[in-house]
């Protein structure tokens, strides 16, 4: 069952107020690994294979920001770990998007 995540990474300091070229790094990171994924406009929503590998791919986000020369990153990360049943994010967005 995946685990659906949703994460939030914020460069700081990078003297701008614009982060979005950044932010597109860490989303590539998501794609090399194959993840499922959906960009919103506030964080992404990524489906894992496990707890472990989240963070795994935070760390991985995290260096590449890091060899761009970003010195300090807040991360923000929601996790819905459900066992009773396998969801994707397409069914979870769905279930409140269908009239």
């Amino acid at each position: 069952m995946a685990v659906i995540i949703e994460v939030a990474v914020d460069p700081i300091g990078t003297g701008s107020t614009s982060v979005g070229d950044l932010v597109k790094q860490a989303v590539s990171v998501i794609a090399r690994r194959g993840y499922k994924y959906q960009v919103c406009a506030m964080g992404t929503v990524i489906e894992v294979p496990s707890l472990r590998e989240i963070g795994e791919l935070i760390d991985e986000i995290h260096n590449e920001l890091v060899k761009l020369g970003v010195k300090r990153i807040v991360t923000v990360i929601r996790i819905d770990d459900r066992r009773d049943k396998s969801e994707t994010i397409e069914y979870k967005v769905s279930r409140v998007t269908q009239h």
